[in-house]
């Protein structure tokens, strides 16, 4: 039985992370080391606070009236995956009440090893949407940027694909980084395989985040590389199919 799970913040009124106004649950810890991470005070997981599945869900719902016929609940981090039964029984415990419930991830823990598809099925189970945050479709430019291969990042996509489970694709668009029309092609493609995809959304890169990185007396990687320019950001749009 899963007692609790570490979580960083919350957003009560979310507008971006998934259809409708929802309840957002930012959990910590995360084995990525982006370069652009606006949220690196969320890697180490035992820096959040421990919340029971049921404590949140008995929070979010005082907003079930603000959410309309759309919204619900997202679970984000750090990277949800790496509390992956936490998760579930959050999960479990909402649809119960009849709650849509969104994943958002970078994919990063994903395995094909069967002990984690277990997991990840039963996961999948009370999952109605994922948000997948596909943050360059070159392996060697993905590793670069983020410490990790996306190999298995892909085949997340592939399986939920598979299991026709509907799809947000997100892509942040840094300059120098992941702002290439090649990759940005080979992108679209590989959008384009995949069954359920309902939405693509090409997020700017912003230095927002900085501070945190020079509060925590960590070097930010990207010093220099200002955001893309509204010209590069709808050449991206248009590649990836955001305008027809």
């Amino acid at each position: 039985m899963i007692r609790s799970g570490y979580v960083h913040s919350f957003e009560t009124f979310g507008s971006v992370d998934g259809p409708g106004i929802r309840f957002v649950v930012f959990l910590s810890g995360c084995a990525m080391r982006c370069q652009y991470c606006h949220n690196p005070d969320t890697w180490n997981m035992q820096t959040g606070k421990k919340f029971t599945p049921k404590e949140i869900l008995e929070s979010a719902l005082k907003y079930r009236p603000y959410w309309g016929k759309d919204g619900g609940i997202t679970v984000s981090g750090g990277e949800p995956l790496l509390q992956i039964d936490f998760v579930t029984e959050l999960f479990r415990l909402a649809k119960e009440k009849g709650v849509h419930t969104t994943l958002d991830t970078a994919g990063g823990p994903y395995s094909e090893n069967p002990l984690f598809q277990n997991r990840f099925q039963e996961l999948m189970k009370y999952t109605d949407m994922v948000l997948i945050d596909i943050k360059e479709l070159n392996s060697e430019r993905h590793k670069e940027l983020t410490g990790i291969d996306n190999a298995q990042i892909l085949a997340m996509a592939r399986h939920l694909s598979d299991l026709n489970k509907p799809m947000w694709i997100r892509h942040v668009l840094v300059p120098e980084r992941t702002d290439f029309d090649e990759d940005l092609s080979a992108l679209q493609a590989f959008i384009n395989s995949l069954h359920c995809v309902e939405k693509v959304e090409v997020l700017p890169y912003h230095t927002l985040g900085v501070f945190k990185w020079e509060d925590m007396g960590m070097e930010y990687p990207l010093v220099g590389i200002e955001p893309p320019t509204k010209t590069r950001v709808e050449n991206a749009k248009k590649i990836l199919g955001c305008i027809k």
